[in-house]
């Protein structure tokens, strides 16, 4: 009958796609495209009116095959890509950008500009303003592209300012690359999401050409526009330029807190603590600490000698002042239940002392501080560097035991 005709035939497709998945999911690319071909083959004669939407799972799976199997060629590439744009009006754009990344990938730079161009002077009736986000992500690599070229022009400017002699065609077409560039980046980055790449590079076109006022406003905008999700990286960029151009403390450390609230285990929270720890401000010491103490928080930096360094620093100096203990106690309150594991064994203690003493000697200040003279990473490491009469452990080991009150207060 029809309708068991159809139960059927419904039952072998997905039986083939099923095939496919697995030989792709096994990297077995010959294998998925002779499935491919079977399953290709039965949609042409699918005489059902049930509409299946077969062109995306064309195109999706005929791309990741094309792109592994050993005898695709870039020709083969671009003809199944040519044929899956007119396949499906809806995804024309989509199928244009795969196209433009896979000719970027094989270093065909001019080639992406020029698909990337068709693209963007596409109309097809209300599908154009249906596919607005799509029309605007085919600008900004265009501008990417753009600011490509411009990159290299400047490089080749620079190297004949080197050689004394001036190359106004160079000039020109470099002046031509930034107008076109900054058109497309500067159009796309203020719709809100995440934009890093086009923002970098749209700052680099401001900050060559001295306008330092506009690339700090697209910075601040980026930052901070609730519009936009929030982004680590949106606040390293604004901090990273602020440096460059030697803004105050104040506007670093701003900069700087907003990016330890979103992720207390960046690499710049180095630079942040020795900012707090320098300052004059018993507000900011106070924050420092509490900053150092949450990177170390996070396994990535259980061995990074400079994380400890600053720890061990700034209690040492807490201790010798007998001022503060309590922040230290409020910081250790919420750890003391499963630091002494995570970084105090005398596993940990055996084999940082193997491996990087500096790292030993910092930890074994912090531990013995923090759990007094009896803790076993303190005992092993102290004991270790005495034994080979290391100057500096026979102090720590002094410092330690004359302080060891600090440790009963901060202990509780």
């Amino acid at each position: 009958s029809s309708h068991e005709h159809k139960l059927n035939f419904k039952k072998s497709k997905e039986a083939c796609l099923s095939y496919i998945q697995d030989a792709v999911l096994q990297k077995q690319w010959k294998r998925a495209a002779e499935f491919l071909t079977f399953y290709i083959e039965s949609l042409e004669k699918d005489f059902s009116t049930e509409y299946m939407g077969p062109s995306e799972i064309i195109w999706r799976i005929g791309t990741e095959i094309l792109c592994h199997h050993s005898h695709s060629s870039m020709k083969e590439f671009n003809s199944f890509i040519e044929q899956m744009k007119t396949l499906g009006v809806k995804r024309y754009l989509k199928v244009c950008l795969e196209h433009a990344f896979h000719l970027l990938c094989n270093g065909l730079i001019d080639e992406a500009y020029h698909n990337l161009s068709l693209a963007e002077s596409w109309r097809f009736g209300e599908q154009t303003a249906i596919q607005d986000k799509e029309m605007k992500l085919i600008q900004a690599y265009r501008g990417l592209l753009d600011y490509y070229s411009w990159s290299k022009q400047k490089t080749i400017l620079l190297e004949h300012d080197q050689d004394g002699f001036e190359d106004l065609s160079v000039e020109q077409e470099m002046h031509s690359c930034f107008r076109k560039a900054a058109v497309n980046l500067k159009e796309v980055i203020k719709i809100p999401g995440v934009w890093d790449l086009f923002v970098k590079c749209y700052v680099d076109l401001l900050e060559f050409y001295g306008d330092h006022n506009e690339a700090r406003q697209v910075l601040n905008e980026y930052a901070y526009n609730s519009k936009f999700p929030a982004n680590p990286n949106a606040h390293v960029y604004l901090y990273q330029f602020l440096k460059r151009h030697g803004e105050s403390k104040k506007s670093l450390i701003s900069a700087l807190k907003i990016l330890h609230d979103i992720v207390p285990s960046h690499e710049l929270m180095i630079d942040f603590n020795t900012m707090l720890q320098k300052s004059k401000k018993r507000k900011r010491r106070r924050l420092g600490l509490e900053v150092i103490f949450a990177v170390l928080d996070y396994a990535g930096w259980k061995e990074n000698v400079k994380a400890w360094s600053c720890l061990a620093r700034q209690v040492k100096q807490i201790v010798i002042s007998e001022k503060h203990l309590d922040w230290i106690k409020q910081e250790w309150n919420s750890r003391k239940d499963w630091w002494p594991a995570f970084h105090f064994s005398r596993y940990l203690a055996k084999t940082n002392w193997q491996e990087n003493e500096s790292l030993s000697y910092e930890k074994a200040l912090v531990a013995g501080i923090l759990l007094g003279k009896d803790c076993k990473y303190f005992k092993y490491v102290s004991h270790q560097g005495c034994k080979a009469q290391v100057k500096r452990f026979r102090i720590l080991k002094k410092f330690v035991n004359k302080h060891n009150p600090a440790y009963l207060r901060i202990s509780g």
